[in-house]
């Protein structure tokens, strides 16, 4: 969730599409936004909330919260979108049917609290600044919305499989899918040729290096909203009865110092 999702299926070997191999530049939007944004990676697997969910530390209380956090901060990037889907900066990038997750959301809320869930969720404290952040963006500022789409559906994109299974595990979700709607793509065969889409789509836009530079301090922030909700998030856990849960992916301590393994680490690489 959230930051977590930067994980990357493929190094799980749930994404091993064989593909030529793509070149791009250090100067192309995508590889900045990537080399710009390291540091929130590296901030993002270390994050407690994170390396606990791959473990399948997750209670069940707290994937509810998350899900529902996601909701508001789906709800308000999505309404954003359509709004500004014509906006030059932002129409190369505009793959409704492929990409938006509220839908989703609202089914796995659904599943999660049952029919009466609008009355029942409420949006985390710490979600609520990167809620109003995406609705001024959107109204002021609708080019620094390409920041808010790559970091979010991209990582999602990317490390779906790998918490979706995590997830289903963890708390016993049922195999059909329920619950975790969110991170299953109906409108994307292939991922990998889907973001190799989506980076060259960046790439095309007429951008100069100051707007580069924008768009990588606003993904950052996006990144340092995602772990504020985290810290909530962990925080909160610390109040709810531990669970007993099934494992899940091993982090860095169980991998005998070969980070390489981790779901984090090729996602450095693939945005």
């Amino acid at each position: 969730m959230a930051a977590a999702d930067v994980t990357v299926a493929q190094s799980a070997g749930f994404d091993n599409e064989d593909d030529d191999e793509e070149i791009l530049s250090p100067d192309d939007l995508s590889e900045y936004l990537t080399a710009g944004t390291k540091e929130a990676h590296d901030r993002a697997e270390n994050s407690p909330f994170a390396k606990d969910f791959l473990r399948g530390r997750i209670k069940r209380e707290l994937f509810k919260l998350g899900t529902a956090a996601l909701y508001y901060v789906y709800s308000a990037l999505e309404e954003e979108i359509e709004r500004n889907k014509d906006h030059p900066m932002f129409a190369a990038v505009y793959f409704p049917s492929e990409l938006h997750r509220r839908e989703a959301l609202a089914e796995d809320l659904e599943y999660l609290y049952g029919p009466d869930w609008r009355e029942r969720v409420s949006c985390l404290a710490a979600a609520k600044p990167y809620v109003e952040r995406i609705r001024w963006v959107g109204r002021h500022d609708p080019g620094l919305l390409v920041a808010h789409a790559w970091t979010r559906y991209m990582g999602d994109l990317s490390g779906g499989q790998v918490l979706k299974r995590v997830a289903q595990r963890a708390l016993k979700l049922p195999a059909s899918g329920e619950g975790v709607r969110f991170y299953h793509f109906e409108g994307i065969h292939s991922p990998t040729a889907f973001k190799r889409l989506y980076r060259s789509r960046l790439n095309e836009l007429e951008v100069d290096v100051r707007m580069k530079e924008r768009l990588v301090a606003e993904a950052n922030l996006a990144f340092r909203f995602n772990l504020e909700v985290f810290e909530e998030l962990q925080e909160t856990g610390k109040g709810i009865k531990e669970e007993v849960q099934d494992s899940g992916v091993p982090a860095h301590g169980d991998m005998g110092g070969d980070i390489s393994k981790c779901p984090y680490y090729a996602a450095q690489m693939e945005y």
